[in-house]
């Protein structure tokens, strides 16, 4: 018997979460693109995110497994992380993949995509 696939959000493109047996899969999160805003700014706003959306699912950061990290300037990195290291829990830390590319608004800085166990 196969397992369900339960689908949040979901468009003709994407969904948002989408959660199979004991995983949880979040499309890949962005900010909001205001032109005004930091890499800081911008991170703090995608971690909220994905908070938000793994507690909808039934999780938290705390049950990461892996993330995949866009910036669109790796010059961002370093600011990047600072935020990245004071939101995550010790002892918690995901895979992580960082990688430099263009995104799909040239406001947007960071996008990350989340693999997490349900809780």
């Amino acid at each position: 018997m196969s397992e369900a696939i339960l689908r949040s959000y979901s468009s003709t493109r994407m969904s948002k979460i989408v959660r199979h047996s004991e995983l949880i899969y979040l499309s890949g999160q962005t900010s909001s693109g205001s032109p005004a805003a930091d890499v800081t700014e911008q991170t703090r706003e995608v971690l909220s995110r994905i908070d938000e959306l793994l507690a909808e699912a039934g999780s938290d950061k705390n049950r990461l497994l892996s993330v995949l990290i866009h910036l669109k300037s790796m010059d961002d990195f370093a600011a990047m992380n600072k935020v990245w290291e004071s939101w995550l829990p010790d002892g918690a830390a995901p895979a992580r993949t960082t990688v430099e590319a263009r995104l799909a608004s040239a406001a947007l800085l960071v996008e990350m995509t989340v693999v997490a166990a349900s809780a």
